[in-house]
C-alpha cells in the first residue's frame, strides 16, 4: 500500500488553529494504528517559511504546482483564509481548481470556503463555513447553497467545514471514510474528542464514548456488548453484578460519566453506525441485531443521537466506497 497523499495549501498569515489541525491528525506518524498512515505536504506559493498570523512560521517544502499534479487518491485540504474581504490568491484558486479537475478530494477548513467557491467548485452545491461569514459566502457566491448550522458537509468529491474545532470534526470523518471506524474512533480517542456536540448539528463522525479503569465493571461492561441485542434492563444489569439497582447507577456514573441506560443506548447506536458502514443488512434488522426494536426505534434514537437518519448515514458511506 501506499501513503495516501494529504496536501495541505496555505498561503502567508494563514491562521495557525486551521493549518495545525490537519497536521496533527495527517501528519503526525501513527503506524500503530495504520501502516502506511498519510503522508502530509505542506504547499505554498514560495516553498520554504510561510508565516502565520499568530507569528509562528510553518514550514513549507512543497509548491502549488503540487496541487495541480494530485492524484485522484489526494487529498487537498485548504486552510481558513486570512482575510476574507480580500480576494483569494489567485494561483492558489487555479492550483485548487486543477486538482480537482484531476480528480482529488478538496477539503476546506472554515474560510478555505470561499477558495473553493472562487474556484467554481460549491456551485450548485451545499456548503457550509462558520457562521460568522456565511451570509458573507452566500452573498460573493450566490450559486452555492450556505448552510451554517452544520459541522461539516460531505458532498463526495467536495468537503466543507465550519469554523475552529468544526475542522477536526471533519478531519476525523476524512479518516474514518479511509481508514473504517475502528481507526477513526482508535484516533479519536487519542485526540480525546468530546461523546457529544451540542447544537443540532448533523455529524457523522462517530466519537469515542467514555472508557472505565473499574475493573469490577469491566466484566458487565464487555457482556453487555456481546448480548446488545438482548432487552436488557438496569435491573438485569445490577442482578448479573450482584448490587442494588440503586448501587449499580452509582457505580456506573463513577466509571463512565453517565447513567447505565444512556450507555447502552449510545453503545447501540454505536454498533448501528458499524453494521450500516459495513454491512447490507436492511433497517429492521440492524435495529433487533443492536436491541432498538424496530426501525421507526432506531431512526428516533439514531438521528438524535448521530444528527441524521440511518439511510443516509449508510449513503455516506456507499458514496465513499464508490
Amino acid at each position: 500500500m501506499r501513503s495516501r497523499r494529504v496536501l495541505l495549501a496555505v498561503s502567508d498569515d494563514v491562521p495557525i488553529f486551521e493549518v495545525a489541525i490537519p497536521c496533527e491528525v495527517f501528519g503526525r506518524q501513527r503506524l500503530d494504528l495504520m501502516d502506511p498512515w498519510y503522508d502530509l505536504r505542506v504547499c505554498a506559493r514560495d516553498p520554504g517559511r510561510t508565516r502565520t498570523a499568530a507569528g509562528f512560521v510553518v514550514g513549507t517544502a512543497y509548491g502549488l504546482d503540487q496541487l495541480s499534479k494530485a492524484r485522484k487518491t489526494d487529498t487537498v485540504i485548504v486552510p481558513a483564509c486570512a482575510n476574507v474581504l480580500e480576494s483569494s490568491p489567485p494561483d492558489l484558486v487555479a492550483a485548487v481548481r486543477k486538482a480537482h479537475a484531476r480528480g482529488a478530494r478538496i477539503v476546506s477548513l472554515c474560510t478555505g470556503a470561499f477558495v473553493l467557491a472562487e474556484a467554481g467548485l460549491l456551485d450548485g452545491r451545499r456548503a457550509t463555513v462558520h457562521w460568522i461569514y456565511a451570509d458573507r459566502l452566500a452573498k460573493r457566491y450566490p450559486k452555492v447553497t450556505v448552510d451554517p448550522s452544520v459541522l461539516y458537509v460531505d458532498d463526495g468529491d467536495v468537503l466543507t467545514s465550519a469554523g475552529v474545532a468544526a475542522g477536526l470534526d471533519l478531519c476525523l470523518h476524512v479518516v474514518r471514510l479511509d481508514m473504517g471506524p475502528r481507526i477513526a474512533n482508535l484516533l479519536a480517542r487519542r485526540l480525546v474528542i468530546s461523546p457529544h456536540r451540542p447544537g443540532g448539528q448533523a455529524q457523522y463522525v462517530q466519537t469515542p464514548l467514555p472508557q472505565t479503569d473499574d475493573k469490577g465493571l469491566a466484566a458487565l461492561l464487555d457482556w453487555t456488548l456481546r448480548n446488545l441485542e438482548r432487552p436488557l434492563t438496569i435491573a438485569d444489569l445490577a442482578k448479573r453484578q450482584r448490587l442494588t439497582p440503586r448501587t449499580l447507577i452509582r457505580h456506573f456514573r463513577a466509571a463512565t460519566g453517565m447513567p447505565p441506560l444512556k450507555w447502552l443506548l449510545l453503545q447501540r447506536v454505536q454498533k448501528a453506525c458499524s453494521l450500516l458502514e459495513s454491512t447490507r443488512e436492511p433497517p429492521t434488522r440492524i435495529a433487533e441485531l443492536c436491541g432498538l426494536g424496530g426501525e421507526a426505534n432506531l431512526r428516533h434514537h439514531f438521528a438524535r443521537i448521530v444528527g441524521v437518519p440511518p439511510t443516509e448515514y449508510r449513503r455516506t458511506f456507499e458514496r465513499a466506497s464508490a
